[in-house]
């Protein structure tokens, strides 16, 4: 980010011609948040430097969620002021990401385990903080993502200056929603950790329900409400299982709980439903596909790219950290790896067959959250097995995958987001040609799509690789059930990352690619703003990085896996620091950064093969259009018609609408004048889970509400015989 800001002011400078640093600092003058975060991030920097090493992990943590504190209350005035939103409050969140993404490193990196006690909470129980490995990754994973909305929130919420929605709600309710996540990550008491929980859920409420003026918004909220209540009940009562076996509410003494086969197996149940519920696995991810696509762009950055992961965070730490390996059986990692691969499969599959943009990305969190719990499946098999070297693979292929989805799906809603606001147009058909109009990000929305389909040299190749190398291990596992059952998840992988593949072609192709489809996409504008580039360019150039050179993360990963389950990898590195080698040498090498310099090698030699020495000189012209004139919108493949044979092949995985109406003319009715083709796919499981609930609960409230007949004597003798009942239990 310094150095895009240093290369943009010095070309800034030459175009003026100068020669002095007037130029640069009226640029920054005209930018105050990108001045803010940079002096700021200065003065971090500094100051970490200054008390660097373990110690500095917690303040640098606390200062990170005072950024963020400050950032929401300063929004308070936006309505009057809104460059208190646009600058004050994004300058204090990208200092929130800085400081974060010190403290959190810094922890990883030291593998250092810091508490902190304050008098707050219950009389009787304080709020610990406890800062350790595991929650300082994930707590860089929220400041890397954090960074980049600081950078592209200004730009984008300039529209909602003249609208009906207040600023001061989008500001505070953004301030608290990611304080509330960072308090997730800090908590070490059960108390505290469902008071963040329930301010990061009820602040993301309100974010979701922002528009609020459409029935479709407002039923996505109240979707996402309910079922965020639900998952917060299933956690509580997880906890308390522990909380009875362990005699305190803290974390430390529920890590002493002596559980029974019986109550382990009730309390990890109760983990997976509550934290998958926030997650988002099926068959309980109906509201995310609801929520994601009808809040704020750089809002749904967040949700998708963070706030799944916090509920990551809580499955691993519940599961990992306060059960303990000791309790593990192999049907936990069963139940896990077949939710994974359910909802990685299911996820792309109802992706592709999306036309909204952002609902598209957003089945496709279901699908990278399925490969996640895939990766913490297998590792829950191989330690329940007694495969603990085995099982940090699986470990650290999830950690690893959940690092990369952050990264590569908040550039894919940044990217969404640009497209949404130059176009105002979210349905794919009606997109096109995009990348002639608005080429920069054209390319950076490339790299997003290139890594979430899991082609080297990008990040997503190296974490479903980790994933495929913890499966190929399944021979080690002593139940040939199991040997049998695991190879039939990883084909299910392999299905997904094809699928993946084809589903962003088709994004990519239909949205950028060819001639526009609407007058909007015709006469969409390239965003000019530079921070909001150089947010999205933050983004793609650590999918390049991570991709490239893994194995120093894989290294910091493997200090995450030692501290929770005392084991790492059987070999990380053996040929250095460019190759990875999770297993051994002889049985699979990754070399990331040979792999890019072949793909560039072969790139120029065909390249130059296609053009040998340039010596004929191209020539424009239109394609071949068969005659029938000028190539027109209509000619190109659409959005569905690409999807339609995965939707032929998959057809008993969806529930589908298609009509087509023909408008015909003539004697006979043989001319046809006019076709209309309408597709509508419905989501399976609302029909198998979800209706037959709703119809249920419907019903029962139907038979409630006939004791309200309106009648005060009949109220009169409902209270009499209620206070004769709780009399006859007070005197037995």
């Amino acid at each position: 980010m310094i150095r895009n800001l240093v290369t943009t002011t010095w070309h800034q400078i030459r175009r003026q011609g100068t020669g002095s640093l007037a130029a640069g600092f009226g640029w920054l003058r005209q930018r105050p948040q990108i001045a803010a975060v940079l002096v700021g991030g200065l003065l971090l920097t500094l100051g970490y430097w200054t008390v660097a090493g373990a110690g500095a992990a917690l303040p640098f943590s606390l200062l990170a969620l005072g950024f963020a504190l400050a950032s929401g209350f300063v929004s308070l005035g936006a309505d009057r002021h809104p460059r208190l939103l646009r600058h004050t409050a994004f300058g204090l969140l990208g200092l929130s990401g800085i400081a974060g993404l010190l403290g959190g490193a810094t922890a990883l990196a030291g593998q250092a385990d810091l508490d902190l006690t304050l008098p707050l909470g219950l009389p009787w129980l304080a709020w610990h903080f406890h800062l350790d490995a595991l929650s300082g990754f994930f707590l860089c994973v929220i400041s890397v993502v954090l960074i980049a909305v600081a950078l592209f929130g200004p730009h984008y919420v300039v529209e909602y200056e003249h609208g009906p929605h207040p600023l001061s709600l989008l500001g505070l309710a953004t301030g608290l929603f990611i304080a509330g996540m960072q308090l997730v990550l800090l908590a070490a008491d059960a108390f505290f950790f469902m008071i963040a929980w329930e301010l990061m859920s009820v602040a993301s409420y309100f974010l979701v329900a922002y528009t609020h003026e459409h029935a479709a918004n407002r039923h996505a909220a109240f979707i996402y409400l309910l079922m965020a209540e639900i998952g917060a009940l299933l956690i509580i009562l997880a906890y308390g299982v522990l909380v009875g076996f362990g005699d305190g509410f803290t974390f430390e003494q529920m890590r002493h709980a002596q559980l029974t086969p019986l109550w382990a197996a009730v309390a990890f149940a109760l983990a997976l439903g509550g934290f998958g519920m926030k997650a988002g696995i099926v068959p309980l991810h109906a509201w995310l596909p609801e929520a994601h696509p009808v809040a704020p762009s750089h809002i749904s950055a967040l949700m998708s790219g963070v706030m799944l992961k916090v509920a990551v965070y809580g499955f691993i730490r519940f599961t990992f950290d306060l059960v303990g390996v000791e309790h593990f059986h192999w049907g936990w990692g069963v139940a896990a790896l077949s939710a994974g691969a359910a909802s990685a499969v299911l996820g792309v599959l109802y992706a592709l067959m999306q036309h909204n943009l952002k609902r598209l990305l957003a089945y496709h969190s279901v699908e990278n959250i399925g490969i996640i719990f895939m990766g913490l499946g297998l590792a829950l098999l191989f330690y329940a097995d007694g495969k603990p070297a085995l099982g940090t693979i699986g470990l650290i292929a999830a950690l690893y995958h959940t690092l990369n989805h952050a990264i590569f799906k908040s550039l894919l809603f940044l990217g969404a987001g640009v497209i949404l606001q130059r176009t105002h147009e979210s349905d794919l058909e009606r997109l096109g040609g995009l990348i002639h109009r608005m080429p920069v990000t054209g390319a950076l929305f490339l790299i997003g799509c290139l890594s979430i389909s899991a082609l080297p040299p990008f990040n997503g190749f190296v974490s479903e690789w980790l994933t495929y190398q913890a499966a190929l291990q399944v021979s080690a596992l002593d139940s040939g059930v199991l040997r049998s059952f695991v190879p039939v998840t990883a084909a299910m992988l392999a299905l997904t990352g094809g699928l993946a593949a084809a589903c962003f072609v088709k994004v990519f192709g239909v949205v950028f690619l060819g001639k526009p489809r609407s007058h909007h996409a015709h006469r969409a504008r390239r965003l000019e703003s530079k921070p909001a580039l150089a947010g999205m360019g933050w983004l793609a150039g650590l999918c390049l990085l991570l991709g490239v050179l893994p194995t120093p993360l894989v290294r910091l990963l493997e200090g995450v896996s030692r501290q929770l389950t005392g084991a790492g990898l059987p070999e990380t590195a053996s040929r250095g620091f460019l190759w990875l080698a999770p297993v051994s040498p002889q049985s699979a090498t990754y070399a990331a950064l040979a792999v890019m310099t072949a793909m560039g090698l072969a790139w120029l030699l065909t390249y130059e093969w296609l053009h040998p020495g340039h010596e004929h000189p191209e020539r424009r012209a239109y394609p071949w259009d068969c005659g029938f004139g000028a190539l027109t919108p209509r000619m190109q493949y659409t959005a569905s018609a690409f999807a339609m044979p995965f939707r032929r092949i998959f057809a008993d995985c969806f529930v589908v609408h298609e009509d087509i109406d023909k408008t015909t003319a003539g004697m006979d009715g043989l001319k046809v004048t006019a076709i209309r083709y309408r597709l509508h796919v419905e989501d399976l499981l609302w029909h198998w889970f979800y209706a037959p609930v709703a119809r249920a609960l419907h019903w029962s409230v139907r038979q409630v509400g006939r004791i309200q007949t309106g009648n005060i004597r009949v109220y009169l003798g409902y209270s009499f015989f209620t206070l004769l009942l709780l009399l006859w239990v007070i005197s037995r």
